[in-house]
């Protein structure tokens, strides 16, 4: 499991679902557990403007800002206002149709959140897997498990 898998934690979604509205301390701890480049050193500016947002409230603005600073490959494919729900879908490849394309599907009534739930998804499917040069091997085998030798040097 990678380091930032550890990071996010799985009730962060539940969080994102349950919610009602974007905080300011909501905001941050989605940061704080979602986010390898907050702040970033080589962009400041980017840095600087999703502080801004954060500070006056304009959590769409901000979701969005923190996508293009966090996830710079990842677009909005689609949001969609539907039977009281927003519907956000995230894709790295936009310009594919949408049966070819791999892209992460959210919906929340409120705009921010359904992008944020987006995000935190993308982040997770990004997140770098450590692997080792060495397989890993089950460890848990079933009852009926029964080692057999066959040898055949013939």
């Amino acid at each position: 499991m990678s380091l930032l898998s550890e990071n996010l934690h799985p009730d962060l979604g539940d969080r994102l679902r349950d919610a009602c509205a974007v905080t300011t301390e909501f905001m941050t701890d989605i940061i704080s557990q979602a986010c390898r480049r907050f702040p970033s050193q080589g962009q400041r500016g980017k840095t600087a403007q999703v502080e801004r947002l954060i500070a006056s409230g304009a959590w769409t603005d901000a979701a969005l800002a923190l996508l293009d600073l966090e996830l710079p490959q990842w677009q909005v494919r689609r949001l969609v206002y539907d039977e009281g729900e927003w519907h956000c879908a995230l894709s790295r490849e936009r310009e594919l149709p949408d049966w070819l394309d791999q892209s992460i599907e959210t919906h929340h009534a409120d705009l921010a959140l359904a992008i944020l739930a987006g995000f935190v998804e993308a982040q997770r499917a990004t997140a770098p897997e450590s692997r080792t040069s060495v397989p890993a091997v089950r460890r848990n085998t079933g009852a009926l498990y029964e080692p057999m030798l066959s040898e055949n040097f013939g």
